[in-house]
């Protein structure tokens, strides 16, 4: 059986609640692990379903610390603690290698963030393989540079937002995929955020097979994101609880 799987770690936004890490996300299919955007607090509940030595790549659509900030702990756990295993796959955007060693460097010699991640820097069209999964990634316009990422199988796809206004490339990317995680960060229209609205909109456009809403402002319950979004989305549509699994397909 070729089950895609999504499970949600946290997707509070801009910081996380106490029962709500920030976004994360961790990809799973036959033994491949990939966790998409390593948002504040997520590094923790990552370890109830896969080990460190276990990840196969971590992919980062932007560099906002709510995406991006438990990196640094990660790199700590990979260097100083007791986990043993060659650096791992790193795909960010541009830069992230250096944003990473200014806040980890402490002394005149740069931190070696390169000891703990294989870093790839990320480009519109950049596409690559992780173990069982093809990873095709899209900018998206959220002011700084940031990515979408479509997730297939030979049978089965995803595609994750990042944070992103409506804009083609993520429908585009997005085209006929089984299930689309999209943000709803902002109440109203906006030029770095989707809306709920919005958020059907772009899943109606894709012809997306399941809408799965993340990344909900605090100016909105996640029922009323859900209830929004389904005015512009008539397929299945659902919340990205935290600790919530979803399947492709």
């Amino acid at each position: 059986m070729d089950q895609l799987s999504l499970t949600v770690l946290g997707c509070a936004t801009p910081y996380p609640s106490t029962d709500n890490p920030c976004s994360g996300y961790l990809v799973s299919h036959n033994d491949t692990r990939v966790w998409m955007d390593a948002g504040t607090g997520t590094l923790g509940p990552l370890q109830r379903h896969v080990r460190l030595e276990d990840l196969d790549a971590i992919w980062i659509s932007h560099l906002h610390a709510d995406h991006s900030a438990d990196l640094l702990t990660t790199y700590y756990a990979l260097l100083f603690a007791n986990i043993e295993r060659d650096p791992v796959p790193l795909y960010g955007p541009p830069g992230i290698a250096d944003r990473l060693a200014g806040f980890l460097t402490n002394g005149p010699q740069r931190s070696p963030v390169e000891s703990a991640f294989e870093i790839t820097e990320l480009h519109d069209g950049h596409q690559t393989a992780v173990g069982s999964l093809k990873l095709t990634t899209a900018a998206v316009e959220h002011g700084i540079p940031a990515f979408a990422v479509r997730v297939e199988t030979t049978t089965r796809s995803l595609t994750y937002s990042g944070d992103t206004a409506p804009c083609p490339g993520l429908t585009e990317l997005a085209r006929d995929t089984d299930l689309l995680l999209c943000e709803s960060e902002s109440a109203e229209p906006s030029s770095v955020h989707h809306a709920p609205e919005d958020t059907g909109e772009t899943a109606t456009r894709a012809n997306t097979q399941r809408l799965i809403v993340t990344h909900v402002g605090r100016s909105l319950t996640p029922q009323e994101a859900v209830t929004h979004a389904s005015a512009r989305y008539a397929g299945d549509i659902a919340y990205a609880a935290p600790g919530s699994t979803f399947t492709a397909g």
